[in-house]
């Protein structure tokens, strides 16, 4: 009998998700009755504002919301997402330029999809999400990684981006604030970047799901947080970018899988001739309740980014006091991003950790706490944590990591 033909080898190449990977475990070890303090996932842990959920309710009464609808989205919808394309971004843009995709996550796809030949070099700014190099891989693109340590508050610069470029660069991946880092680009740098964009033709994908959450000035100049839209710093840039967004993140919506594309008219055409044939269109009661989320009052969404500031400022103050941790302080989204190169090659309880990833098991083990290690997101040396958990929860896994690294 004749062998069974292969799998697919480029889906076979895809890495698991590091971020879900160590999420999973640390549900499972607590389902088993672990007392773990999870700091893996970046899902916010309020409840999604209740007039938002009294929308969805609403919906669930109109039958028309169980049929098939346009496959780019609820017009809605897209209006709402015109609206605040132009309030944050800057960007005045057509409903037409938007489609409606499940979760930030398929946007990200579909541009890569989108813009990405063959080949193509896409700059990636390291520390970078987890699923940007397996997305570009799944678009036969070649991520090339540019990487800006702590030293450089995690930000790249015009010269380093230029040092990477070669004729086969095609797209540089954007995004401020960033996951896993939280740094935010100034106007300035924004600027500079996207200029540098347009003068060498590439295509911009930038990702902004984060851009509401903002804080107080932080960097060594001084100058306030500022999550400034690439297409509002350099208005010429938008005919050459991207823009992908969603609730997930602000509206503590991750659940209700609802994100967004914007970009130019020739672009989105054949990324909806893509989400056509790939799924259709989003699940209509989770658009109205978006919709709901970006037109309706946005007292709760402040009262959140509040609570993440003041979660912000009390992890960044306590993990300072680990001798061997070096802390930045965020600016933006709900992470922070410790550089731990001086905790490696020393034994802790009888353990020598030489990698961030050998690190972070040490403290899942002795400590019972879970961080996603540094080689997710690029170099070694480095452990996220979210900061988008209870205050109680919060303290409690930085004093057991207090405890496993004192001297």
């Amino acid at each position: 009998m004749t062998e069974r033909a292969p799998l697919s080898r480029k889906i076979s190449a895809i890495a698991e998700s590091a971020t879900l990977k160590v999420d999973a475990k640390a549900k499972a070890l607590q389902a088993a009755g672990r007392p773990v303090v999870s700091y893996a996932a970046g899902e916010p842990d309020f409840a999604t504002p209740q007039f938002v959920v009294d929308a969805a309710a609403e919906a669930l009464r109109n039958p028309a919301n169980f049929r098939y609808t346009p496959a780019a989205g609820l017009p809605v919808l897209r209006e709402a997402i015109a609206a605040k394309t132009l309030r944050d971004s800057g960007l005045e843009v057509s409903p037409s330029q938007i489609i409606v995709t499940n979760g930030g996550k398929q946007s990200v796809y579909q541009a890569f999809q989108t813009v990405v030949n063959p080949g193509d070099e896409v700059l990636l700014p390291a520390p970078y999400w987890t699923t940007y190099p397996e997305a570009i891989r799944l678009a036969d693109g070649i991520p090339v990684e540019v990487f800006a340590g702590a030293d450089q508050e995690y930000k790249v610069t015009v010269e380093q981006l230029e040092d990477a470029r070669t004729e086969r660069t095609t797209v540089i991946v954007f995004v401020s604030p960033s996951n896993p880092t939280g740094a935010v680009y100034t106007p300035e740098e924004t600027k500079a970047i996207g200029e540098w964009a347009v003068e060498h033709g590439i295509w911009i994908i930038s990702d902004e799901i984060y851009q509401n959450l903002v804080y107080d000035p932080s960097t060594s100049s001084g100058q306030a947080a500022t999550a400034t839209s690439i297409v509002e710093a350099v208005p010429e840039a938008a005919a050459q970018t991207i823009l992908v967004n969603g609730v997930a993140k602000t509206y503590a919506m991750t659940g209700w899988r609802v994100g967004w594309m914007v970009g130019p008219a020739d672009a989105i055409k054949i990324a909806g001739n893509l989400q056509s044939h790939l799924c259709s269109n989003v699940n209509n009661i989770a658009q109205l309740a978006a919709a709901a989320a970006l037109n309706g009052p946005q007292d709760e969404v402040e009262q959140f980014r509040q609570a993440f500031d003041r979660r912000r400022r009390l992890m960044v103050a306590e993990l300072s006091k680990i001798e061997g941790m070096t802390v930045p302080t965020p600016q933006g989204a709900f992470y922070v991003y410790p550089d731990v190169k001086g905790l490696l090659g020393r034994t802790w309880r009888g353990k020598t950790p030489t990698t961030s990833l050998e690190l972070a098991d040490l403290i899942l083990d002795e400590a019972e706490v879970a961080v996603v290690p540094g080689e997710a997101f690029g170099p070694s040396g480095y452990i996220r944590l979210s900061y988008a958990l209870g205050d109680e929860q919060l303290l409690e896994g930085v004093r057991r990591m207090q405890e496993l690294f004192s001297i």
